[in-house]
C-alpha cells in the first residue's frame, strides 16, 4: 500500500483506467452472459470474511461479561468494542482470566468495576476535541433567506453544534493502534453524536451539506480526506472508522460528497485527487459479492448491485444482540448466514427494517443479501453520473464517456427492473432463492417488492429522473397516495414494526433526497410539495430543539416536535445529519419573517 500512495495522481488514474474500462464493458446490455460468481449462498454460506484484530475477540468476551454482570438495563455492547486499552493485549487478557468468575461466567460488579477502571481507557477517549479553524460563530452570507428573528437565531445555534461534534483521533491511536479499535486518520472529523464517536460514511454527505451551508469549507474537504485514507487502505470506505467495520461499507456517496464540495469551491485539484480513489470504490461496488446480473423482458442483462457484508459471524458491536436473536436458529450453517444479513443489512445503513425481511414479524428472516435495492442502484447511478463529470474535468475525456455510457444502461436498468408503472414507484427487486446456482436472473414482476417505502421515491434524488416533468408529476402524486406523507415528515415505511427504520419514524437523509428532488423538478405542484415537507421536518426539528435542548438522530413523523424511537439503542442526539439537513432546508427555502414555527 505504501508503494501505492507514493505515486502520483496521474499515475493512480492510469493504474485504474485498464481494470475500469473491462469492468465497465461487463455494464452495458449483453446478449449473453457468462456467469454469476456472487455467492448468493446455495447451501452453504461461502462468501468472503475479512479477518478481524485479535483485540476485539478480546473485548467481546468482556462485553458478554458485562451483560451477565451489569444486566440489561442501561447496557450498550458498542460501549465494550470502543474501549482503548492501557496495558497491551496479552497483560489486559491475564488480569481478565484471573478475575473470580461464577458458574454463569459474571464477574461481581465490583470486581468488573475496578478491572474497567484499571486496565481500560474510557469509550471514545480515542477522539479528542478538535476546533474547527474555519468555524465563525456567524458566516458572512450564512442563511440569507431565513428572515424569522426565532429561526434564525435557532440555526445560529444548530451552526454552533459543529464545533460541540468536531474531534481528531489521539496521539495515542497514530503511536499505538493495537491498543484501539479506533482507525488512525489523517485529518479532523465530525462525528454523528453521543455513542457514535467515530466518522461514519453515509452521515458524512449530510453533513458536509450543513457544512456547506456553514462556510466550513474546510472542514468538509478534510472528512472527504479522511473517507479516501480508508478507501486506499482497506479498498472501500468503511461503514465506520473502527476496526469492526473493516468488514462491511455503506450507502456509496463519496462521489456526492466530492461533487457538492467542488459545486461550491471550484476545487479542481479536489476533483483531481478524488477520482482514482472514486474509480477504486467503484470497483468494490461492482465487484462479483456485489454484483448480480438481471435479464430484462426483452432479453437485454444488466448487471445489478446489492449489499453484501464480509461477514458472517456476530457483528462486534453488538455482538451479545446477534447471538440472542440466532439462538431461534436450527444450525450452525443458517446462524452463519443470518449473521452475514444482519451485517449486510448495517452496510445498507438501514438497520432495522421490515424492508429486508421475508416475514415482517420475524426478524430472523432477514435476506439483505437477496434484494437490488433502489436506493443502492442510484447511488452507484449517481457515481457513474459524477466520475463521468469529474472525468472531464481534469481532460480525462476516455473515462468520461466510458461513465457516461455506464449511467445511461443503469437509467435504463431502472426503467427494466425497478420500475413499477402501476404504482408510480421504483420498487426493491428479490432475487430468486437458488440465484446462486444460476448464471442470470430472469426478471419476474412478483419479485418486485410492492410494499411502500420512502426509499422507493429515491431516484427522484437524481436529475437523469427529476428532469422529467411528467414521470415527476406521476411519482408525486404517487408520494401523496402512498401513505408516507405526515403531520411532521416523510415515514420511512408504513409498517410499525418496533424497528427503527420503519414507521413512524422519519430520517434527515430520506427527506432531504425526496425534497431535493421534487424540489429541482420543472413541476410547480412538486416543487410546492417539496416546501411543505421540508417546512414540516424544519418545524419538528425546532419544537423537539426547544423542549429538549438537542437535535435527534430521527423524527417520529406522526407528532410534531416528537423525536423517534425503537430500534437497537435508546434515542441518539447530537445529531450530524440532522443539523446538515435542517441547515441544507432552511438555506434552500429560508423562512419568512411573519410565518410561524411553533407547531400547528
Amino acid at each position: 500500500m505504501a508503494s501505492f500512495q507514493s505515486q502520483t495522481n496521474g499515475e493512480k488514474l492510469f493504474l485504474f483506467l485498464v481494470p475500469v474500462f473491462f469492468l465497465l464493458l461487463s455494464l452495458t446490455p449483453m446478449s449473453a452472459v457468462n456467469s454469476v460468481r456472487a455467492p448468493l449462498s446455495c447451501s452453504k454460506d461461502s462468501g468472503p470474511v475479512v479477518p478481524t484484530i485479535p483485540l476485539l475477540g478480546f473485548l467481546q468476551r468482556v462485553q458478554e461479561t458485562a451483560l451477565k454482570t451489569y444486566g440489561k438495563s442501561s447496557f450498550d455492547p458498542k460501549d465494550y468494542v470502543d474501549l482503548s486499552l492501557k496495558f497491551n493485549l496479552s497483560t489486559t487478557v491475564e488480569a481478565f482470566d484471573k478475575l473470580p468468575k461464577t458458574a454463569n461466567g459474571s464477574v461481581s460488579v465490583k470486581d468488573l468495576d475496578a478491572f474497567i477502571g484499571e486496565y481500560f481507557k474510557g469509550a471514545g477517549e480515542d477522539l479528542v476535541y478538535a476546533d474547527p479553524l474555519d468555524f465563525v460563530p456567524e458566516p458572512h452570507g450564512f442563511l440569507p433567506k431565513v428572515e424569522n428573528p426565532g429561526v434564525r437565531a435557532w440555526a445560529l445555534e444548530v451552526h454552533a453544534l459543529w464545533k460541540n461534534l468536531s474531534r481528531k483521533v489521539s496521539t495515542s491511536v497514530h503511536q499505538h493502534p493495537e491498543l484501539h479499535t479506533m482507525l488512525p486518520l489523517p485529518g479532523p472529523v465530525v462525528i454523528p453524536g453521543s455513542r457514535f464517536r467515530e466518522v461514519y460514511y453515509w452521515d458524512s454527505y449530510w453533513v458536509i451539506r450543513g457544512l456547506l451551508a456553514s462556510k466550513m469549507y474546510e472542514t468538509a474537504k478534510a472528512i472527504v480526506t479522511n473517507l479516501i485514507s480508508l478507501l486506499d487502505t482497506y479498498g472501500h470506505v468503511l461503514n465506520g472508522a473502527r476496526a469492526y467495520y473493516t468488514n462491511r461499507s455503506q450507502p456509496p456517496l463519496l462521489s456526492a460528497m466530492v461533487y457538492e464540495i467542488y459545486n461550491r469551491t471550484g476545487d479542481v485539484e479536489l476533483v483531481r485527487k478524488s477520482l482514482p480513489p472514486l474509480l477504486k470504490e467503484y470497483q468494490f461496488w461492482n465487484s462479483e459479492i456485489h454484483k448480480v446480473i438481471i435479464r430484462d423482458a426483452e432479453q437485454g442483462n444488466y448487471s445489478l448491485n446489492r449489499y453484501y457484508a464480509m461477514w458472517d459471524k456476530p457483528r462486534p458491536e453488538s455482538s451479545t444482540m446477534d447471538k440472542k436473536f440466532a439462538s431461534k436458529l436450527l444450525n450452525d450453517c443458517e446462524k452463519q448466514q443470518f449473521y452475514r444479513e444482519l451485517a449486510s443489512t448495517a452496510e445498507s445503513g438501514w438497520d432495522f427494517s421490515t424492508r429486508w425481511m421475508r416475514n415482517p414479524s420475524e426478524f430472523t428472516t432477514l435476506a439483505t443479501t437477496k434484494i437490488l435495492p433502489v436506493d443502492l442502484n442510484i447511488f452507484i447511478l449517481r457515481m457513474e453520473v459524477d466520475i463521468a463529470f469529474f472525468a472531464k474535468v481534469v481532460g480525462e475525456n476516455t473515462v468520461a464517456e466510458d461513465f457516461l455510457r455506464a449511467s445511461q444502461t443503469r437509467q435504463k436498468a431502472f426503467n427494466s427492473v425497478f420500475w413499477n408503472e402501476k404504482m408510480g414507484q421504483w420498487l426493491d427487486y428479490w432475487l430468486n432463492n437458488n440465484a446462486a446456482c444460476e448464471e442470470s436472473q430472469t426478471w419476474e414482476a412478483q419479485n418486485q417488492n410492492q410494499n411502500v417505502f420512502a426509499s422507493n421515491f429515491v431516484p427522484l434524488w437524481i436529475d437523469l429522473f427529476n428532469s422529467d416533468t411528467p414521470l415527476v408529476e406521476k411519482v408525486t402524486r404517487s408520494l401523496q397516495s402512498s401513505g408516507l406523507l405526515c403531520a411532521a415528515g416523510i415515514a420511512t415505511s408504513l409498517t410499525n414494526s418496533g424497528n427503527q427504520w420503519d414507521f413512524p419514524n422519519g430520517w434527515a437523509p430520506l427527506q432531504h433526497m425526496i425534497v431535493e428532488g421534487l424540489s429541482r423538478s420543472g413541476s410547480t405542484e412538486a416543487r410546492s410539495i417539496a416546501k411543505d415537507i421540508a417546512e414540516r421536518w424544519i418545524r419538528t426539528n425546532y419544537v423537539a430543539y426547544k423542549k429538549t435542548g438537542a437535535m435527534h438522530e430521527k423524527y417520529d413523523v406522526e407528532k410534531c416536535g416528537e423525536y423517534g424511537g425503537g430500534g437497537e439503542y435508546i434515542p441518539q442526539t447530537g445529531f450530524g445529519w440532522s443539523n446538515g439537513v435542517v441547515l441544507a432546508f432552511l438555506e434552500e427555502f429560508g423562512w419568512p419573517k411573519g410565518q410561524k414555527i411553533d407547531c400547528n
